[in-house]
Formats: C-alpha cells, sequence, structure tokens
C-alpha cells in the first residue's frame, strides 16, 4: 500500500534513525563521508533537502559548529526531531516540497542530499537541479548522496511498477508517495549536467550507493 511521502516517515519516526544507520549498507561510512565533503570554514551557509533528522549533520555539526543550516522536509515529525536534536545551532527548518519551496539565488556556498531524491524522476529532478544550481554561490556545490539503479532496465522497472501500484490504488493526485524508483548513476549525472552543473564527480561508492558533486 503506497503511503504519501510525509505520512510513511513520520509514522516511522521512533525507529527512523536506527534503520537508516543499521539496516542499509555502509550508512555509517556514508553519512560520515558526506560530512566530510561539505564546506569547513566557519558561518558557511548549507542547504539540505530532504534533511529528516539530521543524519549527516550529526557529523557535520562536529566539524563545523557555526555552519548554517537550511533544512526542507515534507514529514513535520521529522523536522521536529532535527530541531530538538541541534536545539544550539543555526537553522532554518521548512516543512513543504523542495520541488516548490523557493531556495533564491546565490545564498548558500554549498547543498545537500543523503537518501531522497530517489523517489523522482529525471524529468522531475532537472527543474529541481536548475533552481538548485542558481541557489549556489559561485564556486559552490552540491553533495548527492543517494543509491542508484544499476542498469537502464531496473531504473524503467521500478518507475513502471509505482504506475501500476498507483492504478492499483486508484490514485490519481501529483502528490508523492513513498515507492523507491532511483536513476542509474549515469542518467542523474546527466541530468545534473543538462541542469547547467559545470562538472559532475563520483567522489566514492559503496555498493549501490555512490556521492556525488555537482559544481555550480
Amino acid at each position: 500500500m503506497l503511503e504519501k511521502m510525509g505520512e510513511f516517515f513520520d509514522k516511522r519516526l521512533d525507529e527512523y534513525e536506527e534503520h537508516q544507520l543499521n539496516c542499509i549498507e555502509s550508512a555509517h561510512e556514508f553519512y560520515e563521508y558526506t560530512a566530510l565533503c561539505l564546506p569547513a570554514h566557519p558561518g558557511c551557509s548549507i542547504l539540505d533537502l530532504g534533511c529528516g533528522t539530521g543524519l549527516e549533520l550529526d557529523e557535520y555539526f562536529r566539524l563545523n559548529p557555526s555552519a548554517k543550516v537550511t533544512g526542507i522536509d515534507l514529514a513535520p515529525g521529522m523536522l521536529n526531531r532535527l530541531r530538538e536534536k541541534f536545539f544550539d545551532k543555526e537553522l532554518v527548518l521548512i516543512l513543504g516540497s523542495y520541488f516548490d519551496v523557493p531556495f533564491g539565488v546565490e545564498q548558500f556556498d554549498a547543498a545537500v542530499s543523503v537518501e531522497s531524491l530517489h523517489h523522482f524522476t529525471a524529468d522531475e529532478k532537472r527543474p529541481l537541479y536548475e533552481k538548485l544550481r542558481r541557489s549556489l554561490k559561485p564556486g559552490g556545490f552540491f553533495v548527492l548522496t543517494d543509491y542508484f539503479a544499476p542498469s537502464d532496465e531496473e531504473e524503467a522497472f521500478y518507475r513502471k511498477e509505482l504506475h501500476r501500484l498507483k492504478a492499483e490504488q486508484s490514485i490519481e493526485t501529483d502528490e508523492y508517495y513513498h515507492y523507491d524508483t532511483p536513476l542509474t548513476v549515469e542518467h542523474e549525472s546527466e541530468c545534473l549536467l543538462s541542469a547547467g552543473f559545470s562538472s559532475v564527480e563520483i567522489l566514492k561508492n559503496w555498493s549501490a550507493t555512490c556521492v556525488i558533486r555537482a559544481v555550480r
């Protein structure tokens, strides 16, 4: 049974962090590595897409306690938990879809997203990535840590299966429902480049999970 995205995560709030860290291969490593990829200079401004409870921020705030983070998420419970964890940090938390929330122009030193964007198609992500690129300062970059489909065939299968499930449940709205439909790394990279990023580099991978850096 498909569930709306925000409701899905809030229902699982109490076990979310344990699941993410202990049920996903190499999660402890890639959350920490993602934090190491973000800017280290004091007071830098970071945009976090689908921030959840901020698992990569656990390490990042240890490295850079004065960083200013703007987090966007569909799940109010997740945002409340993040606010509780980092009550002494400079946070701006926005309840909403990162597809709809305005980011501004040249506002952020870097952006990050971990285990969130694998729910969307390239056509859905391209305008988001265009908006994201404009929001970065000159020299800014986007760090994307996510898992990816191993082949074009599997990418197509996941998307077809989502359409089947939505038809089965008579879902006709444009709201976001939780179902994983990852792109391949190649298609993700092509999407970022077509959105105007000047370069895209795969920094590290753990099986199906990769860390990608896209430079404004």
